[in-house]
């Protein structure tokens, strides 16, 4: 770390160095606006006319560049009029750029490069990294949620936690289902490495034409992200943040007292507590556990460049600590990166990233001890020792969170570098060559220690301490080139053509080592200081590689009718032979109306453009190597009779046919326009999306004595079809009141519906969700005609009163307070095929809603987000096995006695009558967040100037301030698989953040 700063401190000198020697001009700062809202522009070119001097705006719209007095700045920004401006002895210039109905000059990223938006025929959306940063999450990606229409993230409250993402539903049930990222050419899985910080933009790729270009890695969507690069006069940023997270929307639970009541109501007669008032309130283990959580950001940066060469160096550091106590998660990343012009037909660059990040990792299960533990156990007792639960009459209620906690050893390490180096050839001004070759290394370690220690009687370790070692690497390299061929005819007909080759090798190695009777030495990595007899190692991995070809044809005819044709052939070495290569084909169309004839003279529009698009993409991202044959020694067999019984094996598994990837087909229609000047935009699209050959569990005979996965025997094969569909709606609005007021209001609704449409060996299910149910029994249900992992179970239609009612009821064995099951299929008793489709946990609709104002240097912006018509299975409640607490909801609303209640059930919830997977546990997992309000103040350029400051900005935010739900659980955003999303067993919490930060360039 220290070589770190150091090297960093030399940078920061050089560059002062630079700065001195070139102010022999006079510097000049000043701020870009746009005229009709206020709002900055950020990246806009600010150069000195007539020679190659040059810069542009940073994320708050300001400038630096050093220019003689008398010089004139040319200001120039896609969609916007350029504008020159005389500097006239001035120290400072502001300019507001008049924006222009100018869709030929605004320019969309692609795979592979860039596009003109008029061009563009498929669905894609951009989202600024100035919009990003802000935000106090460590994952780049987390910032997106709400941000565009289609798009589902669900964030995690685990410090430094990857969210979930689902971009146009969910489309796989045994394979990946997150998008595939692109960092400056470079393909990853994920990108919780990344500092938001160093991020330009990212552009999120949603239909199958824009994706197919990436074949078998696109079906879930590409997310392509490009990283911050200089330009112009020296430029030094430092932005920081810190601030605090609380625990939001956390469950009340019952008190002490409650809680004896409830105990001696669940043991009936022999009342486990005499006087359960004489316990007070007893102990409340979520205050005991959880905590407000400090967060803090810092990000400094180095940037600029000329005509010949840019440069743009930054480090960043962030610290979260979790909403566990004792839970920490801290980061260091570096960044380099740098283009040179050696010759007016060569440029070469590099970019390369260095991050570490360690984490003090929580006992997954926390949370759910703390909902269980019996309030009235104390944390310590008088004495020092820890309050134990055998202590007192609550059966198998063992644990106390804290002691949980304390002997909690777990750590996580992660080192990172990643990179890439490019050179491109032009040889024509039309037809140019690009070669990268870029790589990933990753090493991520896992300390696990566990000491002999005393703290109850359940927890407790006083044979043998313990120590888990475990270490991962992967190594990626991959080669990319690229011929663009990009020409202008008559200057009517535009002709792009792209031609391209990949090759990718991707390696993981997994080594776990235990030992036990180590010693308990901080940061202890040395199995070999424990017992030599009982040390074990174990290892694995995987090797992929990858070949690749494509081409994009692009055709665009006086910018009225635009054709964009690609292909794809995909080659990977993870399939049979038979299986390895396929092609993936994708079409699009454009019509901008806006430029007919007929449309000259109308005033309402400034532009409309009708597209369609069509697509065929893969995800490889599935089980492949389901080679192994489990067999079990311990059959016997006397064949030929007699008493000569022989000892025998028998398979227990079958190995299915090659499995080969899912095929996803997509189409894309969709409108865009705007209104009265621009102020007003609107975007539309239809699509469908088709997973094809989608994995699936085929039956097979149980004459076979094969073990049962998922309760039933059965094998993996490429058979059914999967269907998503929906609409998507964004529309913006923005405007001034007058020239020190100004505003901007974008808002996104879509709408999603999930099918399984075919299943080629029939309507065979697959079950999932045995988290939800202290039973084991599945919870949910993925079957032809049905959503991936819907709810499934009895529908709850009432609670028992008395035994009269259990009498003459379909469940003799019930006992009053236990549910009333409806009899579904009427045929006089309940059994499994009277459980019936519960709720969908994948949302029909997702929503957002983004604002800004500018009021002089003050601004104010406001994000909302939510999701409708969706259900969250909270499982808490049921995953009960003894004396375990209840919420106070539970303890208010229960039944208790006849008449009490005919919602709730008694106590005894937690058996296996009540605790089975019913309509009881679903609930409705809508929700409205206000995820962001941030308040900024921006310094007077007067003031700044005699500082000798380009520009500060002081901001206070609060991220997920409110939240509007009528979910009972931690939080209504549950992860997890597809057969088993939205089941909270324990949802580690979701916090509140509030943050004071600071920008500054110089």
């Amino acid at each position: 770390m220290k070589r770190i700063f150091t090297i960093s401190g030399l940078v920061l000198f050089c560059f002062f160095f630079i700065n001195t020697a070139i102010a022999q001009n006079k510097t000049v700062i000043g701020k870009v606006t746009d005229a009709g809202t206020g709002e900055t522009l950020v990246g806009v070119s600010v150069s000195v006319k007539g020679t190659t001097t040059g810069t542009q705006t940073d994320v708050n719209g300001a400038f630096s560049i050093a220019a003689p007095s008398t010089a004139t700045l040319v200001f120039s920004y896609i969609g916007y009029a350029t504008q020159e401006v005389p500097i006239n002895g001035s120290n400072r210039v502001d300019v507001k750029l008049i924006g222009k109905n100018n869709e030929l000059a605004q320019v969309v990223v692609v795979g592979y490069g860039t596009q003109r938006k008029i061009d563009n025929s498929g669905a894609i959306a951009t989202v600024k990294g100035s919009d990003i940063a802000s935000q106090p999450y460590p994952n780049p990606v987390s910032g997106l949620q709400g941000k565009v229409a289609g798009v589902q993230i669900i964030n995690s409250g685990v410090p430094g936690g990857a969210p979930q993402i689902n971009i146009r539903g969910l489309s796989t049930v045994y394979g990946n289902a997150n998008p595939l990222f692109v960092v400056d050419d470079i393909w990853y899985n994920d990108i919780s490495f990344l500092n938001p910080d160093d991020i330009e933009s990212e552009t999120i790729l949603k239909d199958a034409s824009s994706e197919a270009i990436y074949g078998i890695r696109a079906a879930n969507g590409v997310i392509i992200i490009t990283t911050k690069k200089g330009k112009g006069a020296p430029l030094v940023r430092y932005s920081t943040f810190v601030g605090y997270q609380n625990p939001s929307h956390l469950v009340k639970m019952a008190d002490a007292t409650q809680y004896a009541t409830l105990a001696n109501e669940l043991n009936g007669p022999t009342a486990a507590f005499a006087n359960p008032a004489s316990y007070g309130a007893g102990t409340s283990w979520f205050n005991v556990i959880l905590r407000d959580a400090f967060v803090e950001s810092h990000n400094l940066s180095i940037s600029g460049g000329t005509d010949k060469s840019t440069y743009n160096f930054s480090f960043g550091y962030v610290r979260q600590d979790g909403s566990v106590k004792d839970n920490t998660y801290e980061r260091f990343t570096t960044r380099f990166q740098q283009d040179v012009q050696v010759y007016n037909f060569l440029k070469v660059g590099y970019s390369a990233i260095l991050e570490n990040n360690h984490s003090h990792d929580s006992p997954a299960d926390e949370i759910y001890k703390a909902y269980t533990a019996a309030p009235v156990v104390p944390v310590r007792y008088a004495n020092g020792t820890y309050g134990d639960p055998a202590d007192y009459p609550i059966g198998t209620v063992t644990n106390n969170p804290q002691a949980e906690l304390d002997f909690y050893n777990h750590h996580t390490t992660n080192y990172h570098v990643s990179g890439n180096v490019f050179a491109e050839i032009k040889f024509a001004d039309f037809l140019h060559f690009r070669s990268s070759f870029g790589g990933d290394y990753e090493n991520g370690s896992i300390n696990s220690y566990t000491p002999i220690y005393f703290a109850t009687q359940g927890q407790q370790n006083s044979v043998h301490s313990s120590l888990s070692l475990q270490n991962s690497n992967v190594k990626q390299w991959q080669m990319e080139n690229t011929l663009t061929f990009d020409k202008t005819f008559d200057k009517v007909h535009k002709l792009t053509i792209l031609l391209g080759q990949t090759a990718l090798s991707d390696q993981t190695y997994n080594e776990t080592g235990t030992a036990l009777d180590v010693p308990n030495i901080p940061d202890n990595n040395f199995l070999h200081l424990g017992n030599s007899t009982t040390r074990t190692v174990d290892d694995g991995g995987t090797l992929l590689h990858q070949s690749s070809y494509f081409g994009r044809l692009s055709y665009s005819y006086n910018d009225r009718y635009s054709l964009n044709a690609s292909l794809r052939y995909d080659g990977s070495s993870q399939f049979t032979p038979n299986e390895r290569y396929g092609y993936f084909p994708a079409i699009g169309v454009a019509w901008n109306i806006i430029n007919e004839s007929f449309m000259k003279d109308q005033t309402i529009f400034t532009s409309l453009k009708l597209r369609g698009s069509w697509g065929k993409e893969g995800n490889a991202s599935v089980p492949t190597n389901l080679t192994q044959l489990n067999i079990n020694n311990g059959f016997a067999s006397n064949l030929g009779g007699g008493t000569n019984v022989q000892p025998g094996e028998g398979i227990t598994t079958l190995v299915p046919p090659a499995l080969f990837w899912e095929k996803s087909v997509g189409t894309d229609i969709g409108l865009e326009t705007s209104f009265l000047k621009d102020h007003l935009t609107f975007e539309f699209d239809y699509y469908s999306k088709k997973t094809e050959d989608a994995i699936f569990d085929a039956p097979i005979l149980g004459s076979l004595g094969l073990t049962s996965v998922n309760g039933a025997l059965s094998i993996l094969a490429n058979q059914a079809t999967i269907q998503n569909q929906g609409f998507e709606f964004t529309a913006g609005w923005r405007g001034t009141i007058n020239k020190d007021f100004s505003y901007s209001i974008n808002g996104n609704f879509s709408v999603n519906s999930n099918k399984v449409l075919t299943n080629e060996s029939g309507n065979n299910a697959i079950f999932g969700g045995g988290n939800a149910s202290s039973s084991g029994l599945f919870a949910t249900r993925t079957i032809v005609g049905q959503p991936i992992g819907e709810f499934y179970g009895y529908q709850v239609i009432g609670v028992f009163q008395d035994a009269t009612q259990i009498a003459a009821s379909h469940q003799p064995n019930a006992k009053p307070g236990d549910f009333i099951y409806q009899d579904v299929n009427k045929d006089g008793s309940i059994t499994p095929k009277d459980r019936v489709n519960l709720g969908n946990p994948l949302p029909k609709y997702l929503y957002g809603l983004n604002t800004n104002f500018k009021y002089k240097e003050f601004d104010l912006s406001i994000d909302l987000q939510g999701v409708a018509k969706v259900s969250d299975y909270n499982a808490l409640p049921g995953l009960r096995y003894g004396s375990e607490n209840f919420t106070q909801d539970f303890y208010n609303n229960r039944w208790h006695g006849a008449g009490t209640s005919n919602t709730y059930p008694s106590v005894n919830i937690g058996a296996q009558s009540n605790s089975q997977p019913n309509s009881f546990f679903v609930e409705d997992g809508s929700y409205l967040r206000v995820r962001k309000m941030e308040l900024g103040y921006e310094l007077p350029g007067l003031v700044t100037s005699k500082l000798h400051i380009h520009s500060v900005r002081i901001f206070a935010n609060a991220q997920n301030a409110f939240t509007f739900t009528k979910y009972k659980g931690f939080s209504p955003e549950i992860t997890g698989g597809p057969t088993s999303q939205g089941i909270d067993a324990g949802v580690y919490p979701l916090y509140a953040t509030y943050n004071l930060g600071l920008n500054v360039t110089f």
